[in-house]
Parts: C-alpha cells; structure tokens; sequence
C-alpha cells in the first residue's frame, strides 16, 4: 500500500510539471530531442531519490538541477526550433554562454533568488551575480543583433 501511494506521488508530480520542466530543459539545451532525453533520464533519478525527495519538499529543484548539470557540456542541439513567440528571446538567450543562460533562466523565467540559483548551479551567490549583470549587460546587444 506504500508503495502505491509513494507511486501515484510521484506520477501525479510528473503529470503537474512535466510541461514546464521540459521547457526548461529545452531553453537549456536548444534541442527538443535532447531535452526529452535529459528530462527522462531526470524523472528516472527522482523516482528513486523520491521519499526524500518528497518529504524534504525538494522534488521540483531536485529535478531543475539534474536538468542544468546534465547539459553542463554546454551542447547546444541542431534541431533548435523554438515557437514563433520565443523565436527573439530564445535567440538572444541561446547566444550567451551556458552559466550566463543557466543563470538568466533560473533567476528571471523561474524568479529563483540569487541564493537559490547559486544551490541549483552549485556556485557562489558572487559568482550568480557576476554572469547574471553579464548576461544581461549582452541580451540587450544579442537581441539588437538578432533583430537586423
């Protein structure tokens, strides 16, 4: 009986936010595909990490982080094709380095604190601070790059 419950825990978490998480997941790596692949290889780990997981209330940065570490080569797929409306932010995002895109997801799409940014990405508060004046400092030129 246990398990059963742990089970529908753990399947109605994923039915709730798969959707956003794959997002994320693709806003990280450009690549559907790849994005699918990091998200389940994620899903699987939370699964057998979930009691704790669960009972801490961690289950969603948990995920969140499996999904940055995962494509910490910084590997950005060939089948990028974002949705129109996302076509001159995701542009403008996927040209910026990989900490700095990481860190400008986390604290401005998902309203992460600089604390918690630094957990998730497993660096200082300084160091969040330092990519994300960087990064925005360089979105406003990408995105006037990309609008020529």
């Amino acid at each position: 009986m246990q398990l059963e419950a742990r089970e529908a825990a753990y399947v109605e978490f994923v039915t709730a936010r798969q959707t956003h998480l794959r997002r994320i997941a693709y806003a990280v790596c450009g690549d559907w595909r790849r994005a699918d692949e990091i998200l389940r290889h994620a899903l699987t780990r939370l699964y057998v990490a979930w009691p704790r997981q669960q009972r801490e209330g961690t289950e969603e940065a948990f995920v969140r982080r499996l999904i940055l570490r995962a494509d910490g080569d910084g590997h950005r797929g060939h089948d990028a094709r974002p949705a129109p409306e996302w076509t001159p932010l995701f542009a403008a995002l996927q040209s910026l380095p990989a900490k700095q895109r990481r860190v400008v997801l986390l604290r401005h799409w998902l309203g992460l604190s600089a604390e918690e940014t630094a957990e998730d990405l497993g660096m200082t508060v300084g160091a969040v601070e330092a990519h994300d004046a960087r990064a925005l400092a360089a979105l406003p030129i990408a995105t006037a790059r990309e609008n020529r």
